[in-house]
């Protein structure tokens, strides 16, 4: 049921059932050995099906992944188990701080965290829903995902309990309805734009005068925009690699800059340029209608063991990380461009995933938002369904209209609302013509004071272990004596 509530299949409503079994059987077994495996068989199973396109890259990136969350989920299923004895209230709180906490710490650790699979994305995909993000964010929605299935963990066990299952939806609906009604809603400027999805000649693996061949593409596609009808024009992440990247290959400059004129649009383009031979920056440049660079956007948090190998030194007897052999220089810090339809904010790839780098970006004054991708090693897939659906959330989170621009697809529009619009196909190579309205007014609720939902859910958690009275507690052996 978890797996079911993302995509592919992406039926978001089950989120608020999903963890009801993996509860139950939590608080029935005896064995704090047997809770820990249970935690983890139910992450590494839910993770190993959500992530089954990792298996393109070989099984060597597939496994180490399962492990890792799997042993998430093992110490929260233990955190659960150890307080199952107590009142019913002090569980049920503790069950919600203590998921929020473990999507917080694995959204962080290890090397920088993963927030694939966090329970409140389905969710607050979800119509209303995604309108109500910009208050309470990706993780508030955690909070009252697992409220709602620990209330009826609750409830099915003794109905006596059914005030924390019924509070919880009632809360849920109301924050629904509220999402409904006020959207985010960003009023300015709209500025045309075209997202340039140029393929790659080589996906999943590589080949000869790659780099120069995805170039050529995303240009000649470039070349077919008609004069005066767009404002931007946005190119995916790698569009353009050494030798055949602006900043080192005057001719590659000249050329962007020509359709930049031609077009009298401003254009964003996506890269890789090597330092050294053991060192390379993923880029975002923007060019503006007259052909003057506005800046350069350094990724800040690169893909571990695909863009850089942690404890290269240590792992180097794994014979797959040659496949690595460049290490990512990271960023330290967001860019804006000022155009004169707004402030324009980027990020890349994996970063589109983070809440916290699109809000990131969002508090350094962008007022619209790229994201620009890649995608290509992971073929047809549920990866790029996976994207959209954590940036829909992420873009209603800061309230910011988003294209999100992929070599291989999928590309799409999403307004600051979380509506997602037109989307290309898989491997298509084709431009996808959209909007970018810019944001005026305040900052949404989320950007400005961040995860506050989250942590008031967590320090409700600890409050619940730490304040005195009433415990209902046992010890954690098995016995059900009373204290």
């Amino acid at each position: 049921m978890m797996w079911a509530a993302f995509p592919p299949i992406g039926l978001g409503p089950l989120a608020f059932v999903a963890p009801i079994p993996f509860f139950i059987a939590i608080r029935r077994v005896e064995k704090a050995s047997v809770a820990a495996m249970l935690g983890f068989g139910w992450g590494a199973m839910f993770f190993g099906l959500l992530l089954t396109w990792l298996i393109t890259l070989g099984f060597v990136a597939w496994i180490p992944v399962m492990v890792v969350m799997g042993a998430f989920t093992a110490g929260y299923g233990f955190v659960i188990w150890a307080f199952r004895l107590w009142t019913p209230w002090r569980w049920w709180l503790i069950v919600i701080g203590g998921w929020t906490l473990m999507e917080f710490l694995r959204g962080r650790f290890p090397f920088g965290g993963f927030p694939w699979g966090d329970i409140g994305y389905p969710a607050a995909g979800l119509p209303g829903a995604v309108g109500s993000v910009q208050w309470i964010g990706p993780s508030g929605w955690t909070v009252f995902v697992i409220g709602v299935a620990a209330g009826l963990t609750l409830v099915i066990e003794s109905k006596d309990q059914w005030r924390m299952a019924v509070d919880s939806t009632v809360v849920v609906v109301l924050v629904m309805i509220a999402g409904s009604l006020f959207p985010p809603a960003p009023a300015a400027q709209v500025g045309r734009a075209a997202i340039v999805q140029g393929g790659s000649p080589c996906p999943q693996t590589r080949c000869q005068n790659e780099n120069r061949r995805i170039y050529e593409s995303h240009l000649e596609l470039t070349k077919t925009i008609p004069i005066d009808s767009v404002d931007f024009v946005i190119w995916p992440e790698n569009s353009t690699g050494t030798p055949y990247e602006p900043d080192t290959n005057e001719t590659v400059r000249t050329e962007i800059i020509e359709q930049a004129r031609r077009l009298d649009a401003y254009i964003l383009v996506s890269g890789t340029r090597s330092v050294g031979t053991s060192e390379f920056v993923n880029f975002n440049i923007v060019y503006s209608p007259e052909g003057v660079k506005l800046g350069e956007y350094h990724k800040q948090h690169p893909v571990p063991f695909g863009e850089y190998v942690p404890l290269r030194g240590l792992l180097g007897f794994v014979p797959q990380l040659d496949q690595v052999p460049r290490d990512m220089i990271s960023g330290s810090e967001p860019v804006v461009f000022p155009t004169e339809y707004g402030i324009l904010g980027s990020v890349i790839s994996f970063e589109g995933a983070f809440a916290r780098s699109m809000r990131a970006v969002a508090r350094a004054g962008a007022e619209a938002m790229v994201i620009a991708t890649n995608e290509s090693s992971y073929g047809v897939s549920s990866a790029s369904d996976q994207l959209i659906a954590l940036a829909k959330v992420n873009a209603a989170a800061v309230g910011l209209d988003t294209a999100l621009a992929a070599i291989t697809g999928k590309s799409t529009f999403i307004l600051g609302d979380g509506t997602v619009g037109p989307t290309t196909n898989q491997l298509e190579e084709v431009v996808l013509y959209g909007s970018l309205q810019f944001r005026i007014g305040p900052q949404t609720v989320w950007v400005r004071f961040g995860d506050w939902l989250a942590l008031l859910a967590i320090a409700a958690a600890v409050a619940a272990i730490a304040l005195p009275g009433e415990r209902g507690i046992a010890p954690i052996t098995g016995s059900r004596k009373e204290s």
